[in-house]
């Protein structure tokens, strides 16, 4: 492995089918593998590392305060000088939300590095092993601080706006449509990166606990309004509009975005496309529309990643012309 600075990783364990197996009884796989387990089967050729179980499930069954506590772990871990970087082990299912949520929330320069499985622990080739031997060599890795949180999986780095889960069983799991890769970090422990792009100024960690609702409402050919207003009956204060094309839907959706954002609703407009900016174009219902009805374009943030950012916003209770300043410098192309 390469060369590193004298200190320690620390290795928060959060389960996902990197600490999964094959549970008879269930037909079924779960998460079961504690971190240390984890870690020893990544074999002995990596630096220090200190292992912390924060929780243990698959990423499915994540909520935003799961995700919450992630990010304190990580803050956590960071409270000692001796820790060169943390290694989150996470389900690949949500594992670009909760990195993403990491990444708004990091104010220090030490790497925070995410990663998992595509097959489970006890398959005949797992990924794992490889994948956190990765992650820990980059977060013990000079070049890749002040970059904020990061993926890592089969060999290749992601920074994490805009990155997500591009394939359901494919070992390369994830990608960036949009900004491509971050580098690499090859089976010798070689870090490859470049430039660090510029970093927008942390949030800071919203409480736990919050009541705040974020939906996120398609639209297709023929939606109404219906799932839209459910959303709003159920008592979401942002709800994040995944959007054909450009970022478009139908003149009843409009109607329907205009009348919620009069009520104080945050309406964000996504789209279901896999890479491209969110911008407002076309009329008669479609993304200039949307706009004009208050709606805040994602950028480049797809619904899963432009919910997480928008539930943070609105869980540290700023009002709506800044959670859609925040919005749309955070997706800015």
């Amino acid at each position: 492995m390469g060369s590193t600075t004298t200190g320690q990783v620390v290795l928060l364990a959060t389960g996902g089918t990197i600490a999964s197996r094959n549970d008879s009884s269930a037909g079924a796989t779960l998460a079961a593998d504690a971190g240390s387990t984890v870690l020893a089967a990544a074999g002995q050729n990596v630096p220090a590392v200190e292992v912390v179980d924060l929780m243990q499930k698959g990423s499915y069954l994540l909520t935003f305060d799961d995700m919450l506590s992630v990010c304190t772990g990580i803050r956590t871990a960071l409270e000692s000088p001796e820790t060169l970087g943390v290694v989150v082990t996470h389900g690949t299912d949500t594992m670009e939300e909760t990195g993403y949520l990491a990444d708004l929330l990091h104010d220090d320069s030490r790497p925070v590095v995410f990663t998992g499985a595509q097959r489970a622990a006890d398959s005949q080739e797992p990924d794992g092993p490889a994948n956190l031997r990765g992650a820990i060599t980059l977060a013990a890795s000079p070049e890749a601080r002040g970059r904020g949180a990061l993926i890592v999986f089969d060999g290749e780095v992601f920074a994490l706006p805009g990155t997500r889960k591009t394939e359901t069983s494919r070992l390369h799991a994830f990608g960036n449509p949009d900004r491509g890769s971050a580098g690499s970090v090859s089976s010798t422990g070689v870090v490859e990166l470049g430039p660090a792009p510029e970093r927008p100024s942390p949030l800071p960690p919203p409480p736990s606990g919050s009541s705040v609702r974020v939906d996120i409402v398609p639209s297709y050919p023929g939606a109404d309004a219906t799932l839209f207003a459910a959303a709003l009956d159920a008592g979401a204060r942002g709800i994040v509009l995944e959007a054909t094309g450009l970022g478009n839907a139908n003149a009843e959706l409009c109607d329907a975005v205009r009348a919620a954002v009069r009520d104080g609703v945050v309406v964000v407009t996504s789209t279901r496309v896999h890479a491209g900016p969110v911008y407002g174009v076309y009329g008669a219902g479609g993304g200039k529309t949307l706009e004009d009805a208050g709606a805040v374009p994602s950028g480049l943030l797809r619904p899963s990643q432009a919910r997480t950012l928008l539930h943070a916003l609105l869980a540290l209770g700023l009002p709506p012309d800044d959670v859609a300043r925040h919005v749309r410098e955070r997706g800015r192309p």
